[in-house]
């Protein structure tokens, strides 16, 4: 039996990168997916498309994650299309990047909405249907910045430090419901975004880490499945940061 037969996940920002590769794994699995982004454009048609091959059930929808009453109808729209919720990913996220005494309200303002208000909103939206289940994994991506920090990132690591509080906070509310969290705080990873830099960029940031390489998003995935599946059933309220050693 495959690790999520019969389970329904929600991922957030997936039409592309990390939430992408984290849909391919969990739909490899078995497991029904939903997809959102906040537009439904041919990058997320062709995500979809990979997904159907897997022979599972997928549907994309376009909705603002930073939107709470946007948030709310679709996670109404997802219970009433797969009649459950089993898994959600906390993936959609932006940077504004700059030195705090060079960064806007508006750079500060929109990452922290887009990063971890998302966050609130759809666990709040789905921990009502968890607790009707008495059973859920609810997974947050955060970063190792939202760990140790990182100078010219001071919104980005806020928002992901918020998202560790958060998830912990709510791992300790409903863990009697059956319901777990957990954050993944991927390190210097691999996406279209990291493969922008220069060659010789990249290749410093290498020799930071003790694996000497950057991080795939199939490294996230594998890390995002085991918190999916109940090969995890009793870990709730850990921040596990897949970063090749870089942040020990």
């Amino acid at each position: 039996m495959k690790l999520l037969e019969g389970k329904v996940a929600l991922i957030t920002g997936a039409a592309r990168g990390i939430g992408k590769a984290l849909a391919l794994r969990f739909a490899a699995e078995g497991a029904d997916i939903a997809i959102t982004d906040l537009v439904y454009n041919d990058a997320m048609a062709e995500t979809i498309n990979e997904i159907a091959a897997f022979g599972t059930r997928v549907k994309g929808y376009a909705s603002d994650a930073s939107d709470f009453a946007a948030t709310e109808a679709v996670v109404a729209e997802i219970v009433k299309d797969f009649g459950r919720i089993d898994v959600l990913v906390n993936n959609a996220g932006i940077t504004r990047d700059g030195l705090m005494m060079r960064m806007t309200e508006a750079q500060w303002d929109s990452v922290i909405t887009v990063n971890l208000k998302s966050t609130f909103n759809f666990i709040h939206a789905v921990t009502p249907v968890m607790m009707r289940q008495r059973s859920g994994s609810i997974i947050s991506m955060s970063s190792v910045v939202g760990v140790h920090g990182n100078a010219g990132q001071c919104n980005y690591a806020a928002s992901k430090a918020g998202m560790i509080g958060l998830t912990k906070s709510i791992a300790q509310e409903i863990g009697s419901r059956g319901i777990r969290a957990n954050i993944i705080a991927p390190g210097f990873i691999l996406t279209d975004m990291t493969l922008q830099l220069p060659e010789e960029v990249r290749a410093e940031w290498a020799k930071r880490i003790p694996l000497r390489r950057g991080g795939t998003p199939d490294d996230i995935a594998g890390v995002a499945l085991f918190l999916a599946s109940d090969l995890s059933s009793y870990v709730s309220g850990q921040v596990i940061q897949v970063d090749g050693g870089m942040a020990m």
